[in-house]
């Protein structure tokens, strides 16, 4: 198994964060009815391309990587959904006629695990797409992969 870096995995957490607020805004039109998975699909092959192109990944190695992601951003979906619940049931409980503590601590809570589920998905998925690179390919792939989300943030 390959190591990595303490400043690559940095970036990659620093990456996941900014892909989670990334892959909110593409789910952003409501409940992501609206949202079309084949132009999603083709947004996450067209980054992970752009990512892996100043590198000597094989087509085998960008497809894994591809799959890996692309997974990733199918998972969060749900996550995504769960926080648009939470933020409706804390608004709900904020405009009750009674403030109940009890129960925005619960929202809180729930919020906060469901942030800490989705920074391990997505980091599980840097590591595994990690694992498919060599340290090289690793190192350049991450480094355009923080640069491209570095712009947005």
């Amino acid at each position: 198994m390959a190591t990595i870096g303490i400043k690559t995995m940095m970036g990659a957490l620093l990456a996941g964060s900014l892909a989670i607020g990334a892959g909110d805004i593409a789910f952003a039109r409501g409940s992501g009815a609206g949202h079309d998975p084949a132009h999603f699909q083709q947004r996450i092959e067209k980054r992970v391309d752009k990512a892996l192109s100043g590198t000597d990944a094989t087509a085998e190695q960008k497809a894994k990587v591809r799959e890996i992601v692309q997974a990733a951003f199918t998972d969060m979906k749900a996550f995504r959904d769960q926080r648009v619940e939470n933020r409706k049931a804390m608004e709900a409980a904020m405009q009750a006629p009674t403030i109940d503590p009890a129960k925005i601590e619960q929202i809180r809570v729930a919020q906060m695990k469901i942030a800490d589920d989705t920074s391990k998905r997505f980091t599980k998925a840097m590591i595994d797409a990690g694992n498919v690179l060599s340290a090289s390919q690793r190192q350049a792939f991450f480094k355009s992969w923080g640069e491209h989300f570095g712009k947005r943030g």
